[in-house]
């Protein structure tokens, strides 16, 4: 079968290898639909960031080459003995999270946690992936397979806005309108939030974000965003939400927010990134970060179904995997007017 493999930084190879043995306890998938993720695109400029090189990781054993992509979709084509709860025939998507003890308690903090199509295990940039049954979650009949494939991201945005301090009727900012942008100000509709303000250059996003019901923060128009801000919601924010990775943007969203505001930080950073502790303490403040998700799949699917996190709303290509470089990342880095790319891999 066919499967995009990162061998390292700027290469990804599409290459054949075998088609995965379906084993006792697990479920072998045929990908429909596969979403090019950012930190799929931080591993591809800037790896090894998750990908095992220098030693197998402890959960999958896999060191690079391995096949990447996590956010996917698919039909179940084999059951292997033991498990109980699919068949062949269902549609399905995969919670890619690898932990030392299942998906039990605080399972993305696990110290070994991997991601399937990171640290090994196949990757939904294949045409098949076989994987542990208590990864599955069934499609809804309503919800389509391109919109399966936007679950595992808008996992990452619900987990993102129920683990901060947010209450309906409060204010909040996203800085940065890529994809996990986008959907963390779905998350925070969903949440009640009243005035949501977004913060970003491109004018393509901006009017994505606008379509979702964000009020636009256009730094390029201000000279100072905090300022502008502050003013527009009477001190700042409840709560700011950092999804860029930018250290200049990390600093604006701290100061952001109200007294006592919070600010979650969303994105995986590739360096480090200086800020001033004042700012957190002169008017106590809070920062916190997310990884992953945990326990919130059922909730993303639900809020589907009412119409939230809608792919005809974010997706803006569709490619298939011998095109992934060139249409994929290339287009992502190159074309700001991208959201989320998926990929059919057959």
């Amino acid at each position: 079968m066919k499967a995009a493999r990162w061998h390292n930084q700027k290469d990804i190879r599409i290459e054949h290898i075998e088609e995965p043995k379906t084993e006792p306890g697990k479920v072998k998938i045929k990908v429909k639909w596969c979403g090019i993720c950012g930190s799929d695109l931080h591993e591809y400029l800037g790896g090894p960031i998750f990908i095992p090189v220098d030693k197998p990781h402890p959960l999958t054993n896999e060191t690079a080459p391995v096949t990447m992509g996590h956010e996917f979709s698919g039909e179940v084509v084999e059951v292997g003995e033991g498990v109980e709860n699919y068949k062949v025939g269902d549609r399905v998507v995969v919670e890619p999270i690898f932990a030392t003890h299942g998906h039990q308690g605080a399972y993305n903090l696990d110290e070994q946690m991997g991601f399937l199509g990171l640290a090994g295990g196949g990757g939904g940039f294949s045409e098949y992936v076989s994987v542990d049954e208590e990864l599955l979650f069934k499609l809804p009949d309503e919800l389509s397979y391109e919109q399966g494939a936007l679950v595992e991201p808008s996992a990452v945005a619900l987990y993102a806005v129920r683990s901060s301090k947010l209450k309906a009727g409060d204010k909040a900012a996203v800085f940065g309108c890529g994809p996990i942008g986008l959907l963390v100000i779905e998350a925070l509709k969903a949440a009640g939030a009243t005035d949501i303000y977004a913060v970003e250059l491109s004018p393509e996003r901006q009017q994505k974000a606008e379509e979702l019901g964000a009020i636009i923060v256009d730094p390029s128009k201000t000279d100072d965003v905090v300022a502008e801000i502050a003013e527009r919601t009477g001190g700042g924010v409840d709560v700011a939400f950092e999804v860029t990775g930018v250290p200049v943007v990390l600093r604006q969203a701290i100061q952001s927010t109200t007294i006592a505001g919070e600010t979650v930080i969303v994105s995986i950073w590739e360096k480090g990134a200086e800020i001033h502790p004042n700012d957190i303490v002169i008017k106590e403040r809070s920062v916190k970060g997310i990884i992953g998700y945990r326990d919130i799949f059922p909730a993303v699917l639900s809020l589907m179904k009412e119409g939230y996190f809608s792919a005809d709303k974010l997706v803006t290509k569709k490619i298939v995997l011998d095109d992934l470089i060139e249409e994929g990342f290339g287009a992502l880095i190159k074309e700001k007017s991208q959201v989320k790319i998926l990929v059919r891999p057959n």
